[in-house]
């Protein structure tokens, strides 16, 4: 048996492949094992809490339902919201093309409160965040953690089990260029992708039993890449891959650093645990205007892929 986390990086649209994934795993989970843990970031956040709710609700299959529920609320299906997707996204590969293009403060402009309302009232149809902060009392619920940066204070911070809300989701998703800060606690928070993406510190600080011995990273923006960027395009696509990754290898640098120290004496194993750590990266390449992109094809080919990877992933191991 063991102890698994896993952690769900941020990445708009592309967190498709998340569901896919976890749909898979759920669906062929090894009862030997147990999950001890689930964080996420911005559209990383979305899975990791759906997950999580259907997990201690009603069990595995019930996660699975409702990953399906939310990202067919999330799919642009009727000819109204077809239009501003396909607009969303070809705005998107116009402004990384390097080409100016208009810009107004979300703080100015009143689709922007419409937007955010939208996105709470997804969230809060598939979970119910009273029934969360009850649940998490359960020591034997895996913990779940969702990632924000605090704007004032200019540092990460995470939620975590009865802290995490509605609009600490919100909050995870908020980019800063499309949706308001939003206030919690006093403190104003951005989008989590400016900061631990996805959070994995606080899902490796289980007491005793319950720190994971495996953790399962599925990441979105790709580690490497053999070409150089060269046009605006691909400079801002990488750039972008970059900034989501930075904090994610230093905390999971930290975690082989500990492992070596535990393998040469420094640390004794009666008080630290070793993990093995596992990133399941999509293995394909889009343009990052695709993030926007809330096609129903679309969400669909990033769904089977997270399936496929899954499926590859399991057997692997």
């Amino acid at each position: 048996m063991s102890r698994v986390a896993i952690a769900c990086q941020g990445g708009g649209s592309h967190t498709a492949f998340t569901a896919g994934f976890l749909r898979h795993v759920f669906e062929n989970w090894d009862d030997e094992d147990e999950l001890v843990g689930l964080s996420g970031t911005s559209g990383g956040a979305l899975n990791a809490v759906a997950a999580w709710y259907g997990l201690a609700t009603e069990g595995r299959e019930r996660a699975v339902e409702l990953l399906d529920a939310v990202w067919e609320d999330v799919a642009a299906d009727d000819p109204i919201d077809r239009v501003t997707n396909a607009t969303a996204v070809w705005t998107r590969r116009v402004e990384t093309s390097g080409l100016p293009v208009p810009t107004v403060s979300p703080y100015l402009l009143p689709a922007t409160a419409w937007a955010e309302s939208e996105f709470r009232a997804l969230v809060e149809r598939h979970v119910d965040f009273e029934t969360i902060r009850a649940l998490c009392g359960d020591p034997e619920r895996p913990s779940l953690v969702v990632g924000t940066v605090n704007v004032n204070a200019g540092e990460f911070e995470t939620f975590v089990d009865e802290e995490v809300t509605a609009d600490a989701v919100l909050a995870s998703a908020a980019i800063p260029e499309l949706f308001r800060a939003v206030e919690i606690h006093g403190h104003y928070h951005w989008d989590g992708l400016f900061s631990q993406n996805p959070p994995v510190k606080d899902l490796m600080r289980g007491d005793g039993g319950r720190k994971p011995e495996e953790l399962w990273v599925v990441q979105i923006n790709p580690q490497q890449r053999s070409d150089l960027p060269k046009t605006n395009e691909e400079i801002s696509d990488r750039r972008n891959e970059l900034a989501g990754n930075i904090s994610l290898n230093q905390e999971i640098g930290f975690i082989e650093r500990v492992n070596d120290w535990i393998d040469a004496g420094y640390l004794p194993e009666s008080e630290f645990t070793k993990a093995s750590v596992h990133r399941i990266e999509m293995g394909e390449q889009f343009h990052c205007s695709t993030k926007a992109d809330r096609s129903p094809a679309f969400i669909d080919e990033l769904l089977a892929l997270g399936e496929r990877r899954a499926e590859a992933f399991l057997a692997d191991r």
